[in-house]
Formats: C-alpha cells, sequence, structure tokens
C-alpha cells in the first residue's frame, strides 16, 4: 500500500511514523534525544544529533516498508518551533548547540525590550509577547557571541529549515526553507503579511540574509538526497507544520470552537481562530496555524503554553527515582485519594500562559509528615490538569467560545488526568483514538499537498476518538485549582 511519512523532532525525541490512506498509524520508530544544561535556565540540543535520528528512523521506518511491498509516496515534517540552530550553510558547520525554545538566557534581554517601550510594537506586529521562549532574542543572542562571525554563510534557522536542508542534500545542494507555522514563532514575522518583518529584523539585529524562505505549509519543498537516507531517494517531502498547529491539524481542528491540548514536553492549547488574523487577547498568543496554499486562506491559531508537563514526569523518573517508566505515574498517583495537601508548580523554565512570569521556578510546598511519593505525584497529576483549566479559562475570558477539547500526546494516556481535566476545565474532553496526533498532522498535510486526500472535510471524517470524559461536580477541584494558584504566586 502508498504509506505517507512523518518525520516529528520534539523536544525529548525524534520519530518517524507510517500512515496509511485512511489516517491510520501502521508503525513507526523513535530515538531519544540528549538534554543538554550548561547553566540553570540554559537548555540545548546538539543539531547533529537532530539530523543523525532524524536519518536513523526514516530510514527503519523506510527499510521495514519496502521489505513489506509498500510504497512511501511522501514525507511530512512537524518539529519543535523555536529551538534555533546556528550553522554555516555554505559549509554545513554548526556554530554552537541549539537553542531550545525553554531556554531562558534571553529573560534580561527580553526585560530590556520592554522597559525600552518595545513590547506593544512586537505585539501588534507577531502576536506574541516579549519571552525567551521565542526564537528572536537566542538568535540576538548567538549573533552577539559571535558564534557565526566565521561563516560563509551564516544561517539563523528553526528546526524544520535545519531538518529540510539536512535532508535534500545539506551543503551539496539542500533547500534553505521554512514556513508560516514556524516563522510565526520566531518573533520576526508579521502576522498579516505571512513574510519576515523588516521592523522586528531590525529590533533584534537579525540580518534577513540568514533566514529562510517563506512557502505554504503545503508545499514541494524538497526531494530526500539518496546521500542522506538511500531508501527514500527521489521522494519528496510536501507538509512541514510546527509540532502544535501539526497536532491542531491532526486533531481535525477545522472550525472554530473546538479546541485541542497536547499533553507532551509541555502542554500546549490552541484553538483554530478562523482565516484573518484575530488579533491578540490577554495571557494568550496568536500564530499562523497553517498556510495550505491552494488549499485555501491561511488559518490562525490562539494559543496558550505551559512550558513543562511531561517533562516534569521525566523529572520524577530520571532525577528523584519515583517511577522506573513514565507509564507507571497514575498508578501512583491513584494509589492515594487525594494529595494531601502538597501542591506541585512545574515552573522548571518559568510559567507560560496566562502568567508569563520567565522568573517563576518550580516549587513543591503543602508539604507533611504523612505526604510521600504517592501524594506528590499525585500532585503532579493535579497540576497537569490545573495548567491546562488557567489556559482555558484565559480563552473564555478573552470571549472565545469553546466546544469541546481534544487530547492527545503521552500524557492524555492517563484516565485520572483527562477526567481531572474535564471537569477543571468545565469541558467534554475527548480523548484522540490517535495520541500520535502531531505526526499524524504531518502525514496529512502532506498527503494533501499530492492528492492522497482533497478536502479538509474528507480529513475531518477520518478522526476518530477513543473515549469521552464529561465534567462532574466541580466542588474540590475548584478548591485545589485555588490553592495551586497560590502555589503558583509563592514560585
Amino acid at each position: 500500500m502508498d504509506l505517507i511519512l512523518a518525520l516529528d523532532a520534539g523536544t525529548t525525541g525524534v520519530r518517524t511514523a507510517a500512515f496509511d490512506d485512511q489516517a491510520r498509524l501502521v508503525d513507526g520508530s523513535y530515538r531519544e534525544l540528549t538534554q543538554h544544561f550548561p547553566s540553570p535556565g540554559w537548555v540545548e540540543h546538539d543539531a547533529s544529533e537532530i539530523a543523525d535520528l532524524a536519518v536513523a528512523t526514516l530510514r527503519e521506518v523506510a527499510t521495514r516498508a519496502l521489505e513489506a511491498g509498500h510504497h512511501v509516496v511522501t514525507v511530512g515534517v512537524t518539529n519543535q518551533r523555536e529551538t534555533t540552530v546556528a550553522f554555516d550553510r555554505e559549509t554545513g558547520h554548526l556554530a554552537h548547540h541549539a537553542l531550545v525554545w525553554q531556554d531562558r538566557r534571553t529573560a534580561a534581554t527580553c526585560r530590556e525590550f520592554e522597559a525600552n517601550g518595545h513590547a506593544q510594537l512586537v505585539r501588534s506586529t507577531t502576536g506574541l509577547v516579549l519571552d525567551p521562549y521565542f526564537s528572536a532574542t537566542k538568535m540576538k543572542w548567538l549573533l552577539d557571541h559571535g558564534v557565526l562571525d566565521q561563516a560563509v554563510a551564516p544561517s539563523l534557522a528553526t528546526i524544520d529549515t535545519w531538518l529540510l536542508w539536512w535532508l535534500s542534500g545539506g551543503s551539496d545542494g539542500g533547500v534553505y526553507l521554512t514556513e508560516p507555522s514556524n516563522a510565526s514563532r520566531t518573533m520576526l514575522m508579521d502576522l498579516d503579511t505571512l513574510d519576515w518583518s523588516s521592523a522586528m529584523t531590525s529590533l533584534f539585529g537579525v540580518p534577513l540574509d540568514t533566514l529562510a524562505d517563506i512557502r505554504p505549509s503545503t508545499t514541494n519543498f524538497a526531494s530526500i538526497s539518496a546521500e542522506v537516507v538511500p531508501e527514500l531517494a527521489g521522494v519528496p517531502i510536501t507538509g512541514v507544520l510546527g509540532d502544535q498547529q501539526a497536532a491542531l491539524f491532526g486533531q481535525a481542528c477545522f472550525s472554530s470552537g473546538i479546541v485541542k491540548a497536547t499533553y507532551g514536553t509541555g502542554s500546549f492549547i490552541l484553538a483554530n481562530a478562523g482565516d484573518s488574523s484575530p488579533g491578540v487577547f490577554p495571557g494568550l498568543i496568536t500564530s499562523v496555524a497553517w498556510d495550505l496554499g491552494a488549499f485555501g486562506p491561511a488559518a490562525y491559531a490562539v494559543e496558550g503554553s505551559a512550558f513543562v508537563a511531561g517533562a516534569a514526569v521525566q523529572w520524577l523518573r530520571d532525577e528523584m527515582g519515583f517511577i522506573g517508566e513514565s507509564g507507571e505515574l497514575e498508578e501512583l498517583a491513584s494509589s492515594v485519594f487525594d494529595s494531601g495537601g502538597v501542591q506541585f508548580v512545574p515552573a522548571f523554565s518559568g510559567l507560560g500562559s496566562p502568567f508569563w512570569r520567565g522568573e517563576a521556578r518550580g516549587s513543591i510546598t503543602g508539604l507533611s509528615r504523612g505526604a510521600g511519593r504517592a501524594q506528590i505525584a499525585r500532585a503532579l497529576v493535579e497540576a497537569l490538569a490545573y495548567q491546562v483549566r488557567a489556559m482555558t479559562d484565559a480563552f473564555r475570558d478573552a470571549g472565545i467560545e469553546l466546544r469541546e477539547l481534544r487530547a492527545d500526546g503521552g500524557a492524555s494516556s492517563m484516565d485520572m488526568l483527562m477526567q481531572l481535566q474535564a471537569t477543571n476545565s468545565r469541558l467534554e474532553v475527548l480523548r484522540s483514538k490517535s495520541l500520535e496526533a502531531t505526526a499524524r498532522g504531518a502525514a496529512t498535510v502532506a498527503g494533501l499537498e499530492i492528492g492522497v486526500w482533497h478536502s479538509l472535510e474528507q480529513l475531518g471524517e477520518l478522526w476518530e476518538y477513543d473515549h469521552r470524559f464529561s465534567p462532574t461536580d466541580p466542588v474540590e477541584v475548584d478548591a485545589g485549582y485555588a490553592a495551586w494558584l497560590r502555589a503558583c504566586a509563592r514560585a
């Protein structure tokens, strides 16, 4: 059969997933990515490792597909969005580790820009807030530290651009392109024109020639080089989306009022806001959802972002030794009736929406002699629901009507979390049948470009959920949420 591959280069790992023409997952390969923490608040990745893992997972899935007699017709790419790579596209030399979206080293720079009165211009032009989360101040930091001073063709790119360039041949003819869902997360793109803003590139001191050209999200971007992935030689890459927009697409959130929540490394809530820029809302940010080119006008998304979700589960596992595997968290949390007054604020990288407090740090409060591993584990599960509630409350405060929440990502497999979310957010929560909605979105947007599917309506009919969670009496969760907000204020 014909297969569409999705390359999902996430924050904690790289995955290749294979989908059939019914958008069903049929195969996959995953490799964990090394995290580098050179100083408190600094987070880096080795971009060459990301490329190596991308090639390894693509080759593994492609080999099995070919051995089974299948035909790979196209590849879609999705990626962690704001993470910034500095390299020389003439020589292929990587000038520095990639600065990850969680990295907070430019917090002082953001405060300086705000003090100088630039926040409103940034907000109105880009839909974003002045925060280290986004790429522009990361690019400024790299340039200020001279990492590209010796480069022949200095390049500052998000991960989608880095992978497109690498897979299409790198320094031997690789393409240097991006698309609006990623470009809109750099703090350098004009939301109205879908092109780089001269005002923003000038403000942050980023030369325009270091940035990739912007193309629609559905485009024949490049063909995969035989030298890089022999098993996929000549296969086109026809769709690219940032990971959260890909999950919105994969969850078939094609109309207003339907919001998706992805519980990955962080928690990200996106609502489709239609085909005209909706402006900005307190505590939330506005981005491009996708630009489908010939299939219709660009769509916009309103978003809330919590920087740490699954990463806190990983911390309990790897640093604290509370669990041996991430899947054990729910069992441990379910072994007690409540958290015993413990509150967990997973602000390891600051607090995102709707607080936007970059100086906040993670905390566990309310400890007593009766508190143990189970109470702390339960407090974390509750916190994951509270973070999303803070964002869905912000959507309502902004006048954005929410009809249902479609959930995906690894942590959404926990029934406890999904039920807590439904009650906290006063929404029906529909857990996607495929928790890999991000990869599904990359595959379906790529397949749309080459005619595997012909319309959003057709894709909407293929979306399925495995369980519906309905709100219950909110009295207890309301009390817990109020206590958690007090813990956030202390953090």
